[in-house]
């Protein structure tokens, strides 16, 4: 009897933060560890635990849970948090990745109201990445819509291929809401492509963050790519949870999240083991 070899990349799974609210950040420390997730990506948010470096040292030490990730405070919501001044903001991401050893802080491009932030943005990032070991991976974000308006509120763009960035991360929901094709998008980055945010959607114009396998994204031939390619980046589970009913069933579309993703990481190399 031969079976085939199967091919699992070093890439981690990694539960953002963002994924339990409206839980708080401790909750997500705690359903990580519990489901056996490799790490998790803090989303610097309006929770302050999210905010305070010590008390998620103190999280990760106590549920043996390693911080992969730091998402700097990019959000509508969080334009006061950690600074008004979004290369404060950064700076901090920065330094919060390197003490919590975190090795990616993940930001997106500017809105497109912040003129100065948007003219450098580009330099910019390639200063502070040329000061750390930290990944600076830009993010891919969409167009907003509203009925038949679009309004571009992202700046130098929303599609972040078209600027020269040394790191990306691809967001799977965000390229269902830009009704863009996700594996030309990845095509694009390249061996740039450091992070993932792994999630759903069906081409809604509000940014839904399904469970991978619930909408009509390639998350599963994303993942098989990353298999063979070896990737060795981290893959973060962002979705939206918000709807759950209980803590029982956040948890249970958590844990279908990690069990899909696992599943299609693992990838037959075609060859036969005696």
């Amino acid at each position: 009897m031969t079976e085939p070899v199967v091919r699992i990349p070093d890439a981690k799974v990694a539960l953002s933060t963002a994924s339990v609210y409206p839980e708080s950040t401790a909750t997500a420390f705690e359903i990580a560890a519990r489901l056996g997730y490799d790490g998790v990506e803090v989303m610097v948010w309006t929770d302050p635990v999210s905010q305070d470096i010590d008390a998620l040292r103190r999280l990760s030490d106590y549920h043996q849970v390693p911080i992969l990730a730091v998402h700097a405070p990019c959000l509508l919501i969080t334009q006061r948090v950690w600074s008004t001044d979004p290369w404060v903001k950064l700076q901090r991401a920065r330094t919060a990745a390197e003490k919590l050893g975190a090795s990616t802080v993940v930001v997106h491009p500017p809105f497109r109201w912040q003129r100065s932030y948007a003219r450098d943005f580009v330099r910019g990032i390639w200063r502070m990445a040329d000061e750390t070991d930290v990944r600076f991976a830009v993010e891919n974000m969409y167009p907003w819509r509203y009925r038949d308006r679009e309004m571009l509120a992202y700046a130098p763009d929303w599609d972040v291929t078209k600027d020269d960035y040394r790191h990306f991360t691809v967001d799977l929901s965000h390229t269902s809401t830009a009704r863009t094709d996700a594996l030309q998008m990845i095509d694009r980055m390249g061996d740039r492509l450091a992070h993932i945010h792994l999630a759903d959607g069906n081409g809604s114009a509000k940014d839904e963050h399904l469970v991978p396998g619930r909408g009509k994204q390639p998350c599963a031939e994303l993942l098989e790519r990353l298999a063979v390619s070896g990737f060795d980046g981290h893959i973060v589970i962002e979705v939206n949870t918000r709807r759950a009913m209980s803590a029982a069933e956040r948890e249970a579309d958590l844990a279908e999240a990690l069990a899909y993703t696992r599943l299609h990481l693992a990838s037959p190399t075609g060859v036969p083991r005696p």
